[in-house]
């Protein structure tokens, strides 16, 4: 029997199924700006003061929105039209007819693949709370953290 990932669309999914696709990157939880020279959003390498650094999970997901207001909850909508995701994304892969890394939880059945991999932002980022100065966040501009790395 295919998993079901592989048979339903993910409008489909119940909100545990949903949820499970979360691969523990880290990468939707970095503090980004929008760089008024090129026309796209950069993501930093400060991260949400509710992200759990070495865990790359929220510390607090169910009351998150009330402590970053401006959070965005990910769901089957809005995936389509949020091209700052990353290429590696679970969401993004199944949105795009890609299907699921080798290195995605779900697939190698050990939670720790997506950092031996090299695909999150474990020891790669700093709190905002650490930032002395918020208008500071653009000088840890992290480029690199969305490039190819485990896009198959």
């Amino acid at each position: 029997m295919r998993p079901y990932w592989e048979t339903k669309r993910l409008d489909q999914m119940s909100p545990a199924e949903w949820e499970a696709l979360c691969d523990g990157c880290g990468l939707c939880c970095l503090v980004r700006f929008e760089d008024e020279d090129i026309p796209e959003v950069v993501p930093t390498r400060v991260h949400c003061r509710l992200l759990d650094a070495e865990l790359c999970r929220c510390s607090d997901y169910a009351n998150r929105r009330k402590y970053v207001p401006d959070c965005i909850k990910l769901t089957p909508q809005n995936i389509p039209k949020l091209a700052w995701m990353p290429k590696s994304c679970a969401y993004r892969r199944l949105h795009e007819g890609r299907g699921l890394a080798d290195w995605h939880p779900l697939i190698s059945g050990d939670p720790e693949s997506v950092h031996r991999a090299g695909v999150s932002v474990r020891g790669q980022t700093i709190s905002e709370e650490e930032l002395d100065d918020p208008d500071y966040a653009v000088d840890y501009a992290a480029f690199d953290l969305l490039d190819e790395r485990g896009v198959d």
